[in-house]
């Protein structure tokens, strides 16, 4: 079986790797791929985005099956122009894919059928929006999101009018962030511990993955602007079987019956971004598809077979799927470019890899994000450059390990936090 991954990030590395481990697939591709996972597999140089070619190249090269791992392919409609082709794939559609492309939507879905998530306002207008602040009698902060994609940026959050008026100016009308500006969505802020579930639904039946605990801000203590993830510990030590049963009832069941009441039932990965308030859990966003570092963190613990579930999930059987875990704790640093998530430069050597890119000690997997490969070096082409990930019995441990292996990485500039898992 041919299968072709969409994507060229860390997330995408973590997938090729199980995805090899599956005998059934004789030939595995990647379109962009990166440095990493060149020493894995057959990369294709076709933008992730460019949905006319990467449905050519899937066509001429008889691809079976397409995993689209990234948001903006999804959003674009790429599983539906490879299904147009006959081509399976793991993903939702655009129409599913809505409920990251749009938060506007999202949140109208949540209020509609009664999911918890933080009170909103919505618009289009900047005026009234701005006019809405200006009468705002409520508490601060306040939350503001565009209502597309953003690279995960599109959220500010404002701690008093002021900082709320020049939000709304600089999403809507200076477009900071393009289209995706031209709706927004004002919510409440909601405070409490935040957790990360990810789950393979084939829009009926939804398995959730282990639990897991991003960190976004750039620096140790939780301080710095937010980034697209500095690290990931998985299970989140927050998440217990309690509250994992009030979000079933409560949030995964009732997201899925949603979208197959809206007409756009979801099959994939879907990302439940939750916030465990003290009026019980809520949904702060969703994603729809692996989140990235996450999927680092969580797919070293997956014991059943990746493409055995994928398949499931395409085929609409996923109840008939025993999916097991390792009873483990795992823990990804990422190593990031000088200055990121702002401006920061590429093109430096990587030393502390073999010529394999895995790490020389072995105590880690390293998975690579903004890494090219040349002359027989690795070099950084990326904010994000490589997530050191290691699992063990126990978090302590595993950290100890991840930072172990992370600190024999070296290259100008690079920064990790030495902070994971302990907020």
């Amino acid at each position: 079986m041919k299968v072709l991954v969409v994507g060229g990030g860390g997330r995408e590395h973590a997938i090729i790797k199980l995805l090899k481990k599956n005998e059934r697939i004789t030939e595995l591709f990647a379109a962009p791929g990166n440095g990493g996972i060149s020493c894995e597999t057959e990369c294709v140089q076709i933008k992730a985005t460019d949905i006319q070619a990467m449905t050519e190249f899937a066509v001429q090269n008889k691809i079976d099956y397409v995993v689209v791992a990234p948001d903006d392919p999804l959003a674009l409609g790429m599983v539906d122009a490879m299904e147009e082709k006959g081509i399976r794939c793991f993903g939702p559609n655009k129409a599913a894919a809505r409920i990251e492309s749009s938060k506007v939507f999202s949140k109208g879905l949540m209020k509609k059928y009664g999911i918890p998530t933080a009170a909103f306002e919505t618009f289009s207008d900047s005026k009234k929006a701005l006019d809405y602040i200006k009468s705002y009698s409520g508490s601060f902060p306040v939350v503001i999101k565009a209502d597309g994609l953003a690279l995960g940026k599109g959220v500010i959050i404002a701690e008093n009018k002021d900082e709320a008026l020049s939000a709304i100016n600089t999403v809507m009308l200076e477009k900071k962030f393009g289209a995706s500006g031209s709706n927004i969505v004002i919510e409440e802020f909601l405070t409490g511990p935040e957790v990360t579930v990810l789950a393979f639904t084939d829009g009926k039946t939804v398995t959730p993955m282990v639990s897991s605990m991003d960190h976004k801000r750039a620096f140790d203590n939780n301080t710095g602007p937010n980034t697209g993830g500095m690290g990931v510990i998985a299970p989140n030590p927050h998440y217990t079987n309690e509250i994992a049963e009030a979000c079933e009832k409560t949030i995964f069941l009732p997201t899925i019956y949603a979208m197959e009441k809206e007409g756009c039932p979801f099959k994939g990965c879907l990302y439940f971004g939750l916030i465990l308030t003290p009026c019980g859990p809520m949904v702060i966003e969703y994603n729809c598809r692996f989140g990235d570092p996450e999927t680092q963190a969580i797919l070293l613990l997956l014991e059943t077979d990746l493409f055995d579930i994928m398949e499931a999930v395409t085929d609409g059987r996923l109840d008939t799927v025993d999916i097991r875990w390792k009873s483990a704790h795992s823990a990804c640093v990422v190593l990031v470019s000088g200055g990121y998530p702002a401006a920061y430069k590429t093109g430096f050597a990587i030393d502390g890899l073999d010529t394999d890119g895995k790490i020389k000690n072995g105590e880690a997997v390293v998975y690579h994000a903004g890494t090219e490969y040349k002359g027989g070096s690795f070099f950084t082409c990326g904010g994000r450059v490589l997530g050191v990930t290691a699992c063990a019995p126990s978090l302590d441990i595993a950290l100890e390990k991840a930072y172990k292996a992370a600190g024999t990485i070296r290259f100008d500039g690079a920064h990790y936090r030495k902070d994971i898992g302990r907020y």
